[in-house]
């Protein structure tokens, strides 16, 4: 009750939230700088500090709250900005047509222009200080969003939709190894798979290069019901030719063309932004490429404390 007592005239002329005061980390600091109550000298109570193994005053107690008190509320701002920035990138890439829209030249100069100053937004409150060493940056990634420039965006304003676009770009990055696998769409009804294998080391805290190791053009499929008329007749003389061809060959074609590459293709990265849904990344010449997680985010346990660069 001494205690009480003791601390109560402390505390009470600052208007602290109560979910900090009775937060586990502040009582913690509370409990092992405050441990036992001393009488009363030149008629003010003092506590003996457990930590420092001298008396100090209540007013130290005081001073160690009003702190707290004033950094938990900016940081708690600081998270809201991040995740309202988030949102609101989010809700861009949905308003512009999604990556859809994007591969097949639909979207507006003015919703590109939209996205990007979204980007460079949530990029300001990037959460993770070393995203290279980051537990979150292994995972499954899929891309949702490059800028004007990119391979996908020249191939949107050259080839047509209906005759090749891309459906979809999964990246899976695990043991300092990646795995992009690009999905293409031929005439609408030809579906072929491209995978580039790489090696991811890094070149600082922001900074990765990726080395290309090797290329697999994976057979295509056909969805029957998808091909023009005019090409049917075309279509099955090929599905007959494919059935005469030796045993040895046609194993070589289900299994995919590998293309050595030996890391004669590589790019240097800046990791702009990530945290336990995005990945931003960009490369030496500052377009942005915007990934989404596709699995289960690593325990936060792992992940080094919150710092903010802004």
């Amino acid at each position: 009750m001494a205690l009480v007592q003791g601390i109560a005239p402390a505390t009470s002329a600052i208007r602290t939230p109560r979910s900090l005061l009775y937060s586990p980390h502040s009582a913690s600091l509370i409990a092992s700088l405050v441990s036992v109550s001393a009488p009363l000298e030149n008629g003010r109570r003092v506590l003996v500090g457990r930590r420092f193994g001298r008396i100090s005053e209540a007013r130290v107690c005081r001073a160690m709250v009003q702190q707290a008190a004033q950094g938990a509320p900016a940081t708690y701002a600081k998270e809201m900005e991040r995740l309202s920035a988030k949102e609101s990138l989010l809700l861009a890439f949905k308003d512009s047509g999604g990556f859809e829209a994007l591969v097949t030249g639909k979207t507006t100069e003015m919703q590109s222009i939209d996205v990007n100053e979204r980007i460079t937004g949530l990029e300001r409150l990037n959460p993770t200080p070393r995203p290279t060493t980051s537990p979150y940056l292994e995972g499954q990634w899929n891309l949702e969003w490059f800028g004007t420039g990119k391979p996908g965006s020249l191939a949107a304003r050259i080839f047509p939709s209906a005759l090749a676009h891309l459906s979809k770009v999964d990246v899976v990055i695990k043991d300092s190894y990646g795995k992009t696998t690009v999905n293409l769409k031929l005439l609408n009804s030809v579906e072929s798979k491209i995978v580039l294998n790489s090696r991811l080391s890094v070149e600082g805290p922001l900074r990765l290069k990726e080395e290309y190791v090797e290329a697999v053009l994976e057979s295509p499929k056909v969805v029957e019901e998808s091909v023009p008329e005019q090409l049917k007749g075309a279509f099955g003389q090929a599905v007959s030719t494919a059935q005469q061809l030796p045993v040895p060959v046609k194993d070589a074609i289900s299994s995919g063309l590998k293309i050595p590459l030996n890391g004669r293709f590589q790019r240097m990265l800046m990791i702009s932004y990530l945290d336990e849904e995005i990945l931003i990344l960009r490369d030496t010449t500052g377009i942005p490429e915007v990934l989404s997680r596709l699995d289960v985010p690593p325990s936060t346990m792992a992940e080094p404390a919150t710092e903010y660069e802004s």
